[in-house]
């Protein structure tokens, strides 16, 4: 079983990479009533990586998001909005609920005079 997973995962792995294949294309004419070989051509082709090999490889398994419990993504959705809400320093508008903006409070220069001054 273990065996097969790893030849599984093999091909998964060259798949996701890309690989290059031979190809031979033989014509055959007959002749006397026997077939013979006229012309045989040998080319390469090149067979591009696939996105949903490399998507499996990222980010599934047991080691994926699906493996986690309803209490671990709730934990990992705060952490990720904390993490935003740090880099963007303002607001995150979420499904369930706003993230408040942080206020800063703008120092007065001394010729500046609030309404109440004047």
């Amino acid at each position: 079983m273990a065996r097969k997973k790893a030849n599984v995962d093999e091909a998964l792995l060259k798949v996701a990479l890309g690989y290059q294949i031979a190809e031979i294309t033989e014509e055959y004419t007959e002749a006397n009533g026997e077939l013979k070989l006229v012309k045989c051509k040998k080319t390469k082709k090149d067979v591009p990586p696939d996105l949903k090999a490399v998507q499996m490889l990222l980010g599934g398994g047991e080691n994926g998001i699906s493996a986690l419990s309803d209490e671990e993504l709730e934990a990992e959705k705060q952490r990720l909005l904390a993490q935003l809400q740090e880099k963007e320093g303002g607001r995150v508008e979420t499904n369930a609920k706003a993230v408040p903006k942080k206020t800063v409070k703008k120092a007065k220069t001394p010729t500046e005079k609030t309404a109440a001054e004047k």
